[in-house]
């Protein structure tokens, strides 16, 4: 069964090459460009893993973590932060949101899949 991962991304490059390495790497991917639609596709269809932009013109992406942990259905689903926030501090704001990871943009399109993986293979163990 192909693991399922929801890009919620308003940046049509970002999703473009993020959709392009996980599918020619066997994972079924669905988008989403902004928060709200993002919140509504993750009820429909459980991904195993979210993908979250951090930095959308009318909500942050710490809302948006926040919003989707709030959803029973959805709070054990695993939110990465993919984004180009790199000041001291960013990365324990999204933990708090209630990310479990945190991806620098631009993404490296050599280790993307594996640190992607490392994800899966993490959640496997527990």
């Amino acid at each position: 069964m192909k693991k399922k991962i929801l890009i919620i991304e308003d940046n049509e490059q970002n999703i473009y090459l993020m959709k392009f390495l996980l599918e020619k790497n066997g994972f079924h991917v669905a988008e989403s460009r902004n928060g709200t639609d993002g919140i509504k596709k993750a009820l429909l269809i459980k991904p195993n893993i979210i993908l979250l932009d951090i930095q959308f013109p009318d909500i942050d992406g710490y809302s948006i973590a926040r919003k989707l942990k709030k959803h029973i259905e959805l709070k054990n689903i695993p939110i990465i932060a993919v984004t180009s926030y790199a000041l001291a501090g960013d990365r324990e704001k999204t933990i708090e949101a209630g990310c479990i990871g945190y991806l620098e943009k631009p993404i490296n399109p050599d280790t993307f899949i594996d640190d992607i993986k490392k994800y899966f293979n993490d959640l496997n163990r527990n």
